[in-house]
Formats: structure tokens, sequence, C-alpha cells
């Protein structure tokens, strides 16, 4: 980081300052909050506003969650995107701790929250930001009077993230890959967008400081070594990694190399822009009889391998607004009016493989339209569903050191009429 914060502000909804930690003694309080005070009321809703702004010398960085503004304040040259993140940790840390964070639960654990303040930040440079770990030896009660305890070694370790001496009788590691594929589709069944977001989550139990390994089908690695996997291999793009991973051995040999954390954490999170086939394939045909009736008929056909089977499948077909008397025919599943969506919701639980379902549906529309009257502009149909044991990236995990279980999903797709 090229400079540091000098104070960091707690204001609620109006921009008055709640709680406030000064790290540097560059900026005052009665100066910041006159400050967000003018410029909320030049610029309206500050969620719509860059959140870094610049005035007289210093730099405002803030985020707001739900009636409180976190406002970080710096005279020197900072990197802004890291005090942003920094201040998002600093929320998951109050959550930690309060619940919920809002003005009032501020007001009544302030002298935590100086604590935590004094704790997360030294003298403007961001130190640590782990709850399981700052919970250990600051307590939420501020009325106990115990015997000043010793910060755990995580605090001072290198490995900040886990506590020593963690012990399990039965040593086990759960790892999920979770993918959301994202497509826009056009009426000619051409494929405008395609993305691919995924996460590799993991729920670790192991005991001691264990020492992970994991590697990937990942195209860079495996051209480096000459080597060929039964399956394809991938480019990942816009990779980021828990604290844990050691940056350092991944860029030398592509090998995810970590300690990981006790409990639940991602691993890893990652982008494809990668063209994929629609998973599920819906065409619908729409019928306008005597500008009074509108019909519909929707096919939706399942585009994956039979021994996948996709649940909780939701397919939203657009209706006109002032459509009424829905007659709804479905050859599985239910279906049904969303008027507050101007939608009509058609649920499956199931959907194998290969298989095809048909949805007829008739409206009555009483609204008088005039002749030349123009179009109206329809909304894509919408496509969400999940499919457990799949993934449309085709990512595997090999050479790994530790037992694996789990699953992998995917799901939400998106479809123009």
């Amino acid at each position: 980081m090229a400079g540091a914060a000098s104070a960091l502000f707690l204001l609620d909804i109006k921009g008055r300052v709640l709680i406030w930690r000064d790290y540097r003694g560059d900026v005052s309080a009665a100066q910041a909050e006159r400050f967000f005070t003018k410029f909320i009321e030049k610029e309206g809703d500050p969620q719509s506003q860059d959140p870094v702004v610049y005035d007289n010398g210093v730099s405002y960085m803030f985020v707001q969650h739900n009636n409180i503004y976190l406002m970080i304040a710096s005279r020197q040259n900072c990197n802004a995107a890291s005090l942003l993140l920094f201040l998002h940790r600093v929320i998951d840390v109050f959550k930690h701790y309060f619940e919920e964070l809002e003005e009032e639960s501020l007001r009544d654990n302030f002298v935590v929250v100086y604590e935590l303040l004094d704790e997360i930040m030294d003298f403007g440079f961001p130190q640590f930001t782990e709850a399981k770990i700052l919970s250990e030896f600051i307590k939420t009660d501020a009325y106990r009077m115990e015997v000043t305890q010793r910060p755990p070694m995580a605090v001072t370790n290198a490995v900040s993230w886990r506590s020593e001496g963690i012990q399990f009788k039965k040593n086990e590691v759960f790892l999920d890959v979770v993918e959301s594929v994202n497509i826009l589709v056009n009426s000619n069944g051409q494929i405008i967008r395609s993305d691919v977001v995924g996460a590799l989550k993991m729920r670790t139990y192991l005991s001691g400081m264990p020492e992970c390994k994991l590697g990937l089908n990942d195209r860079v690695l495996l051209e480096a070594q000459g080597r060929t996997t039964k399956g394809k291999s991938i480019d990942l793009d816009d990779i980021k990694f828990h604290q844990c991973v050691r940056l350092a051995r991944f860029e030398n040999d592509r090998t995810i190399s970590f300690i990981p954390p006790d409990g639940a954490f991602d691993l890893m999170t990652y982008r494809l822009s990668t063209q994929v086939k629609p998973l599920i394939w819906v065409e619908a045909q729409v019928e306008n009889h005597s500008r009074s009736r509108i019909e519909f008929t929707v096919k939706a056909r399942s585009q994956y391998k039979e021994r996948s089977t996709a649940t909780n499948v939701e397919i939203e077909l657009p209706v006109p607004a002032d459509a009424t008397n829905p007659n709804v025919r479905t050859s599985m599943g239910s279906a049904a009016y969303a008027p507050e969506r101007d939608a009509l919701v058609w649920k499956v639980k199931s959907f194998p493989g290969n298989k095809e379902y048909m949805l007829r549906a008739e409206f009555m529309l009483p609204s008088i339209t005039a002749e030349e009257a123009v179009p109206e502009r329809r909304a894509p149909i919408r496509v969400k569903f999940e499919i457990p044991y799949f993934t449309v990236s085709g990512i595997q995990a090999y050479k790994c050191n530790f037992p694996i279980s789990g699953h992998q999903k995917l799901s939400t797709g998106e479809y123009s009429d």
C-alpha cells in the first residue's frame, strides 16, 4: 500500500460521526463530518456516486451498510481499492460480533468497537481482519473483568487465519465446485453473451497445521509439463485466491499450496469467458387472437446427458401487463401467473437429461389498442436451474494430498424469446 489511512469513521445515515478512530492525527472528526454532510446534500444518494472523493487534500473512501456509513480519510497517496476492501472486511468482523451491523448495535457495543478498531488497523495500515481469531481474545461482554489474556499466536504468526493446537479425531476435507453460468440468447438462437463464474468451496476439519496441495486441469500448467488429461483443459480468468494460498508457488508451477483455515471458506473464485451451449433450451411461440386473447406454446428441452438431472428448474415467461384470466396446462411441473412480475412462472422439480416438456397458456387481453400502435417490447425468457455433480467448465481437481468429498453444481441461465 503506497500510503496509510489517517482515520476511520462510522457515521449515521445523516453523515454525523458516531465512532471514529484517529490513527495519524491529520484529519479531524469535524472536518470529515462537515465534508460528508455537504456531500450528501449536494450529490443525493451516495450509493449512486463514486466511493472515492478527493477534497482539500484529503481522500475520502466510504461504503454504506444498512443505516451506517464506514469511511476512511487519508492525506497520503493510498491504494483506494485496498482500503475499500478493508472496509468490507470490517463489516464482516462487526457482523460476526453483533449479528447485524446498524446504528443501534454500534451504540450498544461501542467499547468492543474501539477494541476492534485498535486491533484491525495500526498507524493507518490494515493489520488483521479474521473475525474467528479476533473473537478468541476480544470478548463481546465488555463488563466482564478477567485477567489480561494474551493474544493467540495466530495474531502474530504468519498463518493469521488459523489457530494453533486444533485437534480432530477424524481428519476430513470437503471440496465443492459451484459454478454459475450466465447465457443470453437472441430469438434466432445465437448466443450473444456467455460466461461462467465459479468457486472452489472447502470445509476442512484437520488437526495441527496441515500443508495441503491441489492441482487443476489448467491449460497453462499442462502445456508447461507436456501432459494431457482424459478430459479437457481450461483457461482460468480473473482468479482470486483466499489469503492462505501461497501465490509465489502458484506463479511458479501453478500448484495451489496452502494451510487451510478451520471450517468453511472459499479457496478460489474464477471466471471463464467461453462459449457455452444452453443446457435447457426454451422455445416459445406467441399467437395473438383478435387483440383480445393471446396464446403461448412453450417447449423446454434439456441438452445434457441422461445421467444428469436438473433440479429446481424455474422458467419465467413474460406476458403482457394487462393479461388476465390465465388458463395453463403443462406436461410436467406446475405453472402460476405472477402479476407483480408480469410473468408466467413454470416450475419443474426434476428435469432429466434428453427430455422435452411443454406448456400451453392462454390469457385474455381486455385493453384496447390503436391499429398503428407500436408493438410491445418483450422481456427475455429467464431460466434458472441447478445440476448437482456437474460443472459446465469441466474443471477437475487432481494431485491432492488430502481426502476429497463433495459435489459440483451449476445454476442460473438466461434466454431471450
